[in-house]
Formats: structure tokens, sequence, C-alpha cells
């Protein structure tokens, strides 16, 4: 379902930066990840279990606080696969394949 959605998504809209979208997403789960440990180990927890235990938090949290960036990134991904595809078939002379993506 949710792969369906995504390539739904993916014909709709234009190829965006993906390098740049995954940076971003990488370095604000990287920043939420640190500002949880951190208010974890202010509450008296040592360092090490606050830091693991953040790790649990911050997986399902950041899928929803950055849906959007998510998004973005699997949309990215998706065009880039077909773009590769599209590549591949022109390399192999395969026209049926080459001109269903123009």
């Amino acid at each position: 379902m949710q792969e369906q959605q995504t390539e739904a998504v993916a014909e709709s809209s234009p190829p965006t930066n993906l390098a740049r979208d995954i940076a971003l997403y990488t370095v604000v789960r990287l920043a939420m990840l640190l500002v949880v440990t951190a208010v974890i180990a202010l509450c008296g927890v040592p360092l090490l279990v606050a830091a693991a235990v953040s790790v649990v938090v911050v997986m399902p949290l950041s899928m929803l606080v950055f849906g959007g960036l998510r998004r973005r990134v699997a949309t990215g991904m998706v065009h880039r696969a077909r773009r590769r595809e599209q590549l591949r078939a022109q390399l192999r002379g395969d026209r049926e394949h080459a001109d269903d993506e123009h």
C-alpha cells in the first residue's frame, strides 16, 4: 500500500535533489536523537542508557514528525530507480521500455 502511494506521488511530482533530501533527513534525525538523549540524561539516567532509549523512541517519532521529508526521499528514490531502468533499457536497445518512459 505504502509503495503504491509512493509510486503515485512519484509519477505526479518532479524529481527533487535526492542527495540534499537524504542529507537533511539524516541530520534532522540525528539532531532529534541528540536532543532526546540530552533530555533523558538530564533526568538522571546514565548517558549510555539514555542513548539506547532515545534510539528506540526517535525511530517512530521521526517518521511522524518528518513524514513529508521522508516521503520526498522515497519519491526521489523512485525517480532515480525509474531513470536508471530507462537508461538500462536504452543501453540494451530495448525500445519498448525506453519509449514507455517518455
